[in-house]
């Protein structure tokens, strides 16, 4: 058998290291919950909230902290939440936590008249992710304005604590964005 030279075998034992260092590259596996190619953002409406004349902040009230419970069961185990945030109030705040607690994340304030700059945000730290948003009857419509997608429903009225709209952001900016209204927790009769 002839000898190789240094350099032969330099090549050879190189491209042996690379081909091993191939068959280790794994390709990315899907995560079992992950949302996938697009950004899913969850918005909801604080919770019922005390209705006691000047409140400055009113808290939730037992009905209130029911549905932040049932919040908890709408958004599946599965699904997994990356980011939960909250206008700062008493009561979305107090409406985020108990599901925040449960995915051991942190509550992350936003300031509801910057609807844009928590869009731009969710769709720069949070792509392909699933996020939730609580905010108040005047403002989770247009928090879905703000993330490219149109109402799902005209209007929130004032006395509607039931709503949930998913918004569904495609990863390629080509698509739009949708939303659709979903309702949870017990419905409250007039």
């Amino acid at each position: 058998m002839p000898r190789l030279s240094s350099l032969t075998r330099l090549v050879v034992v190189l491209l042996l290291l690379l081909f091993a260092a191939g068959s280790c590259v794994r390709k990315p596996v899907p995560v079992a919950g992950s949302v996938g190619p697009e950004t899913r953002v969850y918005v909801v409406r604080h919770a019922e909230k005390d209705l006691t004349p000047d409140l400055a902040d009113p808290p939730l009230t037992a009905a209130g902290q029911a549905r932040a419970q049932a919040l908890m069961a709408v958004i599946p185990r599965q699904t997994r939440l990356s980011a939960v945030f909250s206008t700062n109030t008493a009561r979305t705040r107090a409406t985020a936590q108990p599901l925040a607690d449960a995915r051991r994340l942190p509550v992350q304030l936003y300031d509801a008249g910057q609807l844009p700059e928590l869009a731009a945000r969710i769709r720069r730290d949070y792509p392909g992710q699933a996020v939730l948003v609580v905010g108040h009857s005047n403002t989770i419509l247009e928090t879905v304005e703000a993330l490219g997608a149109s109402r799902p429903v005209p209007t929130i009225p004032d006395a509607a604590y039931d709503y949930l709209l998913e918004v569904h952001l495609p990863l390629n900016p080509a698509q739009p964005a949708t939303a659709q209204a979903h309702q949870y927790g017990q419905q409250m009769t007039p």
